[in-house]
């Protein structure tokens, strides 16, 4: 995914985290660094889900939160001192706490600010939030197969937020007549939620939209048949309004 252009201080190399679609932690232009030990790479995937310091014993009871508490703080130092020398760079340590550096860039913090520009309304459009790249962006899940505990909460958050800024996506996308775009838009949302109603009607909206009816109706049809497979229900009054008058024609 794209980043914003940011100058690291003198003598820092510009490092980037990536959470979303996987771990990644690189520098920015050229190819992803040797993996870290596991201790060291879940310890710099936590501190870039946090935009704070973190008490070492908070950071310690999170990442190992079975283990006693000395095993816990153990496990923390270890996994700082089996950091490597350019990945030390990324993390602030005290004796208190732990942080990222300020010149760490973080793929989900860029994302989060472009899903809250897409939901904020009166927000000026920025070109480059109607993009493939946003469209990109907001379509990764966040660490896929990391079932700590605390990964699962953040994906989660991530996935609601960024479920909503897909339908405000398409929706912008509508509007500006960009419908292949907003289809797009629209199947990264079913995709990440294939039962999830709005992001049905958003889809059923671009092709009316476009005047593809029979479009329409089959993508009414096809979530109907899901519906009923699934959870055995019926589709909500709302979505088949949006269908209803194309129907009976």
């Amino acid at each position: 995914m794209s980043t914003l252009s940011q100058t690291a201080p003198p003598n820092k190399s510009p490092l980037q985290i990536d959470v979303l679609g996987g771990f990644r932690f690189w520098i920015r232009g050229k190819d992803a660094l040797p993996a870290l030990p596991g201790g060291s790479q879940r310890l710099l995937a936590f501190l870039a889900l946090r935009e704070r310091s973190v008490m070492r014993a908070a950071a310690a009871g999170t990442l190992w939160p079975e283990a006693s508490e000395d095993h816990a703080h153990a496990s923390l130092r270890s996994a700082i001192s089996r950091l490597s020398q350019i990945a030390h760079e990324a993390i602030v340590v005290s004796v208190q706490d732990v942080r990222l550096a300020d010149h760490v860039t973080v793929d989900l913090r860029e994302s989060r600010a472009l899903a809250h520009r897409l939901l904020k309304s009166g927000e000026p459009e920025r070109e480059e939030d109607l993009s493939a790249q946003a469209i990109e962006a907001l379509s990764a899940d966040l660490l896929p197969d990391w079932y700590d505990g605390w990964a699962v909460v953040e994906a989660e958050d991530w996935r609601q937020l960024r479920l909503h800024a897909l339908d405000a996506l398409t929706a912008r996308l509508v509007t500006a007549g960009r419908y292949g775009d907003a289809t797009s838009a629209a199947l990264a949302a079913v995709k990440a939620e294939p039962l999830r109603e709005t992001s049905h009607a958003a889809l059923i909206r671009v092709h009316l939209a476009e005047g593809n009816r029979a479009e329409a109706l089959a993508a009414f049809e096809r979530y109907r048949a899901m519906l009923e497979a699934e959870l055995g229900l019926e589709p909500s009054p709302a979505i088949q309004s949006l269908v209803a008058e194309h129907q009976n024609r």
